[in-house]
């Protein structure tokens, strides 16, 4: 595993802006021009030579160690996905995280039949959607129709606008960045590998906000967070989506369920659901001739 040395500056500079002296427990002084804190509160702060940390941001050191990784994790406090992403970044696999797989699973695909009384789907990690039950679709609409390097939540959320005018206006800003941030995870824990880099670099190409937020380097996997959808015969609809991956954290399923009192768009989404199941199941046959085929069904295919 190589080192990124461009990135790993580019990364220290910016964790590095985002705090303050408050943040870690120093006086805030004068003659502060800049936000952030200086090179020399961090160096201190890690227990490093400040000429050491100097060289780190400007691309010109050698490998840094895991001990030393780890003081820069305290000292720039950095959440456990940021501090996955710095350990990449320097050459070293992190405490936790696999390489990604690519197709989807027989057992994930057996708990996503099993989940038929709520909206369920199955993402890779760079979010490919591998399999959605009758209850996704009805809510989000099949993509059976969709090219398969188009069947990426990312790549649809910056390029078809169509896409996001079915999301809460106020959330569309907040969505994106998250999206990113997540992404951003996902490709280091790959290990740059040719999918995601032709994945950043399409979007990249493609969308001028995503590489705005590309550039920010934020890095922050997506666990849990609330979707308000105005669905096009429903409505406003709100869902709270709980992510569970993998042990290797190449795949998620994604799960939807309504907030406490809201149990009545699950009612309406399965009368819509009967309209959209001749596409969904074909799209499944097809997903278990792949797997007893090959022993792992990559619905992408279909």
């Amino acid at each position: 595993m190589g080192m990124h040395r461009d990135e790993l500056a580019d990364f220290l500079r910016r964790s590095r802006g985002r705090l303050t002296p408050r943040d870690v427990g120093l006086v805030e002084g004068p003659r502060r021009r800049t936000p952030g804190l200086r090179r020399e509160e961090v160096s201190a702060l890690a227990g490093m030579s400040a000429d050491y940390y100097m060289r780190l941001e400007q691309a010109r050191s050698p490998q840094p160690s895991v001990q030393l990784l780890a003081a820069l994790t305290r000292a720039l406090r950095l959440t456990i996905d940021e501090r996955d992403h710095l350990y990449l970044l320097a050459g070293h696999r992190p405490p936790e995280g696999a390489r990604a797989g690519e197709y989807l699973r027989p057992s994930m695909l057996y708990l996503l039949d099993r989940l038929d009384g709520v909206p369920a789907q199955i993402l890779s990690d760079l979010g490919d959607l591998l399999a959605q039950n009758d209850m996704a679709q009805a809510l989000f609409g099949c993509v059976c129709r969709v090219a398969q390097e188009d069947r990426n939540i990312v790549l649809r959320w910056f390029t078809e606008p169509d896409v996001r005018s079915h999301f809460a206006v106020e959330e569309h800003e907040e969505h994106a960045r998250q999206m990113v941030a997540d992404l951003r995870a996902a490709v280091a824990r790959r290990g740059d590998d040719a999918a995601s880099r032709a994945l950043v670099k399409r979007l990249q190409v493609a969308s001028a906000e995503f590489a705005a937020l590309w550039d920010r380097h934020e890095v922050a996997v997506r666990r849990s967070h609330p979707y308000r959808l105005m669905h096009p015969e429903l409505g406003r609809i709100e869902f709270d989506c709980e992510v569970l991956a993998t042990p290797a954290a190449d795949q998620r399923l994604r799960v939807f369920t309504p907030p406490p009192g809201g149990t009545e768009a699950l009612d309406m989404l399965r009368v819509l659901g009967p309209q959209h199941r001749h596409d969904t199941a074909a799209t499944r046959a097809t997903t278990r001739t792949s797997a007893a085929t090959n022993g792992d069904g990559d619905p992408r295919t279909s």
